[in-house]
């Protein structure tokens, strides 16, 4: 095991841990919210204004658009985690989210093959597979403890991950601009906030979407 891998799954244990104590009480969330909201637009301004250098208008809009997307994404996340059933389903989508970066990661390391895109030379066709059989594992699975299997769990499972990989190709594509490896060296072995949240910042609200529509 390299160190880089074990400094990954220990930042993800402490992350996790994190996450637990965000689901079981509101004001650690929102706590939580705060310092991931503030540390995000960080980050960005920092891309931003090596993308935009001798561009200060463009710098202006862009970090603003983002800015008020990151509070909205934030305050409505609180703000639906206030009802417990909706708490539980925004989770549960952050999850998916989160299993379909680890089966990226996985499938990525292990089958390795052709790359997915020149914008990511790390992704791989095999890791955007992985992606998506990691979420849909996690959502049929939830959805067998919890009820009679519903077929329609499969798609959303998909379009969680697709909406999650294609986050993350936007910001390689920031950072490939950018010309950095990684949005930030907050959290060792993953990078910056960003490196992190950046498929969840439309997995989350989409997928949310797509749960109260179907059902």
């Amino acid at each position: 095991m390299t160190t880089d891998l074990r400094k990954r799954i220990f930042t993800s244990i402490i992350l996790l841990f994190l996450l637990f104590l965000a689901f079981i009480n509101n004001y650690i969330l929102c706590y939580f919210l705060i310092i991931v909201g503030v540390l995000s637009i960080l980050e960005f301004f920092k891309i931003n204004l090596i993308i935009f250098k001798k561009n200060i208008k463009k710098q202006l809009i862009f970090n603003l658009l983002f800015s008020i997307y990151i509070f909205a994404f934030c305050t409505l996340f609180l703000l639906f985690s206030l009802f417990f059933g909706l708490k539980v389903l925004i989770f549960i989508i952050l999850i998916t989210c989160m299993f379909s970066d680890v089966g990226g990661f996985i499938f990525g390391k292990i089958f390795k093959g052709p790359k997915l895109t020149k914008i990511s030379p790390k992704k791989t066709i095999s890791g955007a597979i992985g992606s998506f059989v990691l979420s849909i594992i996690f959502l049929t699975t939830i959805t067998y403890l919890t009820k009679n299997f519903d077929l329609k769990v499969v798609l959303i499972g998909i379009l969680i991950s697709l909406v999650c990989q294609l986050g993350d190709l936007f910001f390689s594509f920031l950072k490939r601009k950018s010309l950095l490896k990684d949005t930030g060296n907050l959290l060792p072995g993953h990078g910056g906030v960003l490196d992190r949240i950046d498929g969840m910042l439309l997995g989350i609200p989409i997928g949310l979407l797509i749960f109260l529509i179907t059902y």
